[in-house]
């Protein structure tokens, strides 16, 4: 029994000890309540999504490398060490949203301010046509239109006219105030426009690398929790593709890596174009590039593949006067055929391996097939 009771953790030995669990049977009972792997994966990756900013395009290596801890070894989730540096790190992605959202939003506080003087100014006009008028009405209830009384109203017409006219101008000036603020409102309403843009810009640049413009190792590993989740209910069936082009550091070496990053950022392109809107590519370092390709049947897998192949092999990579022949290779893997992604994964890595291996320029597919 002391065994049992040596191999539980800190809450659980309290518990057992103070509610005198001292069987086997009622040991099973404390057991139940603890949490399934699976569950303790599911919410390591929410409280990732949590912690990543999301207005703030900085980003934070000290997420990252927790995070790879985590994934290595769930359980340390449940580390009071991990706990606090976990609270710290949402803590701070708080703080950073919030300076950014102080930043863009200084020139819209300005404006609110601005718009708050004038309609100030054209709620409380003077209105001194309006006190002539009241002034007016006095003098009207007091004539006593018997006894001479034709005489004050005519008088008192001259008085209405000039009311009348500075009442019109009164209303123009408002008007005119009016007018200005709403065209404030409009420069208000264009600005918070542009800081939206902006922001999503921010947020969609910091997902893509500089030099490829596909998707960043990290962007493409958040996006694929999306796929896998997909894939979990509904078995949609994709490919994952380690593409390395052949001979890279020898183009760097020979023309300058200049050049190299003409050859990648081209390479980049023909990927992206090649794919579809639910389908990921992204530059996994270096020369190596990797995709999540969707498919219903094989033979558009193997479409993909060829067309790829064919556009790289068969046309010129253009640097300023020089024409350059590519070639890559590649490991590809169904991701049905594997328990886990990262299996999946670390398979299609494997396959890349061979093809550069066993002379390069060539495709190998998990079912044994090679392009």
């Amino acid at each position: 029994m002391k065994n049992f009771l040596s191999q539980l953790n800190d809450t659980e030995y309290s518990e057992a000890i103070s509610n005198k669990l001292d069987t086997p049977e009622k040991l099973i009972q404390l057991l139940l309540k603890r949490v399934h792997p699976k569950n303790v994966e599911v919410i390591i990756d929410i409280l990732k999504h949590s912690i990543m900013p999301s207005i703030s395009s900085e980003l934070n290596s000290a997420t990252d490398v927790l995070f790879e801890q985590l994934k290595k070894n769930p359980k340390d989730i449940f580390e009071k060490s991990i706990q606090t540096k976990i609270e710290k790190l949402i803590f701070e992605r708080f703080e950073k949203d919030k300076k950014i959202v102080i930043q863009k939003t200084e020139d819209i506080s300005k404006l609110v301010l601005l718009m708050e003087e004038y309609f100030n100014e054209a709620i409380f006009s003077s209105g001194n046509g309006s006190k002539k008028v009241l002034n007016i009405k006095e003098k009207i209830e007091k004539i006593d239109v018997a006894n001479g009384g034709v005489e004050s109203l005519t008088n008192l017409q001259k008085e209405l006219v000039v009311a009348a006219a500075s009442i019109e101008q009164e209303i123009k000036n408002v008007t005119n105030k009016l007018e200005n603020g709403k065209s404030k409102v409009e420069e208000l309403e264009e600005k918070i426009t542009s800081l939206e843009n902006e922001l999503n810009k921010e947020k969609q640049d910091n997902k893509k690398d500089f030099l490829t413009q596909v998707l960043t190792r990290k962007a493409f590993n958040e996006e694929l929790i999306k796929i896998e989740n997909s894939y979990s209910r509904l078995k949609t069936q994709y490919a994952i593709i380690f593409f390395d082009i052949d001979h890279f550091k020898k183009v760097n070496d020979t023309y300058g890596h200049e050049c190299g990053d003409v050859i990648l950022s081209t390479f980049g392109k023909i990927l992206d174009k090649s794919i579809r809107e639910v389908d990921l590519v992204a530059r996994y370092g270096g020369e190596e590039f990797i995709a999540a390709i969707h498919f219903n049947l094989d033979r558009e897998l193997l479409q993909f593949l060829k067309r790829v192949k064919t556009i790289v092999t068969e046309n010129n990579f253009i640097y300023k006067d020089k024409k350059l022949k590519i070639t890559f290779s590649a490991g590809v893997t169904i991701r049905d055929k594997y328990p886990t992604y990262d299996i999946a994964l670390q398979k299609a890595d494997t396959l890349l391996y061979k093809a550069k291996e066993s002379g390069r320029n060539k495709i190998l597919l998990d079912n044994g097939m090679e392009l």
